[in-house]
């Protein structure tokens, strides 16, 4: 297994969204979270629901809610005078864009695990997605209720994934992801509009740009590494980085820092003074516990017994 906790394509401070929906939902019924893991342009929460659910206060996120068990529940949602029902299975999706002002949403059963997404307005700048996207069309965004969307699913549940088994490179899965689901709704779900041009997949980065772009990582696999700074790195948008990035190695970013973290983090167990607390924060996990877990699953050891096994 390459892949620093898990082989999958498809990521400690409180982000200004998480606080946000905290206040929407409060903290009853809140499964897991994003708040500790850093991850910068996108919020995660997956919490179970039952009852009726209202607010009165602008919502300055856009938010995706996806129901990731499935419950048979019927769903009302009256957002700013507008009404859908959806009975709730799962994949089912709801769109609100930012800025309702008022909402209400009715479960006629207990909904035992609903994902909300939320992205922040600067998310759907065109400097970040590239040429070839109207940003503007986030305008034409209106609230959608119950609809399938399978790409926007799957994306879905692989930042479930990473909520629930935290990797060394989540927060780039996480951003990355975060692209994806902003070029997603603009390209399938805003309203048409004369010009928009659907960015053609692009070839891998050049020679000097990949190497640049390597180099950065080698030198701050211990660092804080972002989307946004490996892109900045390459000279690219955070969107056009990231495939262009695949297409040149065959792998995402967030999967070849993960492998390299993993390497790292062999060496580093290889020194018998360096607390096992202090690798897995150097090497981005929010604790030492999701280190153990996702090294585990990496090599059959905990990092505990592979440094034994190395030192014996």
């Amino acid at each position: 297994m390459n892949l620093f906790g898990r082989n999958q394509e498809l990521t400690s401070r409180p982000t200004p969204s998480g606080e946000r929906s905290s206040n929407k939902y409060g903290v009853a019924g809140l499964l897991a979270s994003s708040a500790t893991r850093g991850w910068s342009n996108l919020t995660a929460e997956l919490r179970s629901h039952r009852g009726t659910v209202a607010w009165n206060n602008p919502q300055p996120d856009a938010e995706i809610c996806v129901d990731v068990r499935g419950s048979r529940s019927v769903v009302t949602r009256r957002l700013d005078g507008a009404i859908d029902s959806t009975i709730s299975e799962r994949g089912t999706i709801w769109f609100r864009p930012a800025g309702v002002q008022q909402g209400l949403i009715d479960m006629s059963e207990p909904v035992p695990a609903i994902l909300h997404l939320y992205l922040p307005t600067g998310l759907f700048l065109s400097h970040d997605l590239g040429e070839g996207f109207d940003a503007t069309a986030i305008d034409s965004l209106r609230h959608k209720g119950g609809f399938r969307d399978p790409l926007l699913a799957e994306i879905a549940f692989a930042i479930m994934l990473e909520l629930e088994h935290e990797t060394s490179a989540g927060r780039l899965l996480a951003e990355t992801l975060a692209l994806s689901l902003v070029a997603r709704l603009i390209q399938s779900h805003a309203a048409p509009r004369s010009g928009l041009v659907t960015p053609a997949a692009g070839e891998g980065l050049d020679r000097r740009r990949l190497a640049r772009v390597l180099d950065y990582i080698e030198a701050n696999l211990e660092g804080d590494l972002t989307v946004a700074r490996l892109a900045s790195v390459a000279c690219l948008s955070e969107f056009y980085f990231a495939r262009a990035f695949k297409a040149a190695i065959g792998k995402s970013p967030h999967r070849h820092v993960s492998a390299r973290r993993l390497e790292r983090a062999k060496d580093l167990l290889c020194d018998a003074d360096r607390a096992l607390v202090d690798i897995a924060l150097g090497l981005s996990f929010s604790c030492q516990a999701n280190f153990t877990r996702a090294f585990r699953r990496a090599t059959g050891q905990t990092p505990a017994q592979y440094r034994r096994n190395r030192l014996a």
